[in-house]
């Protein structure tokens, strides 16, 4: 069965939902630049999987998908450093940096999947 959108892509969805959570936990935080650096990264990771879909082609699709391996490397990066600042507690923290650890997994097999 080939994936006819990037909807329906389990790592966008992921994607998707680690973005909401991450916008539910610093969206009144006061930490203004970080809490817009976090954020943007966290939606960059399911937008460079979407606009990396549309291009239709394997080579710009992998290339998308590194960008949002990056962009998920960044949040994990950040919830490390929410942790220590006190901006989340330690086992919020884990559970969002478990959720960026499984999508860098299946991005790495989605890409290592490609021709």
């Amino acid at each position: 069965m080939t994936v006819q959108r990037f909807e329906d892509l389990k790592v966008w969805q992921k994607a998707q939902d680690l973005a909401v959570t991450v916008y539910s936990n610093f969206s009144n935080h006061k930490d203004f630049g970080f809490r817009d650096q976090i954020t943007r990264a966290s939606i960059s990771i399911s937008n460079n999987i979407a606009e990396g879909f549309e291009r239709k082609t394997n080579p710009d699709f992998k290339r998308f998908l590194y960008f949002s391996l990056a962009s998920n490397s960044e949040v994990r990066s950040m919830l490390y450093l929410s942790e220590r600042l006190r901006y989340l507690t330690k086992e919020d923290a884990e559970i969002l940096i478990n959720e960026t650890n499984e999508i860098s997994k299946m991005l790495y097999t989605f890409i290592k999947s490609m021709k």
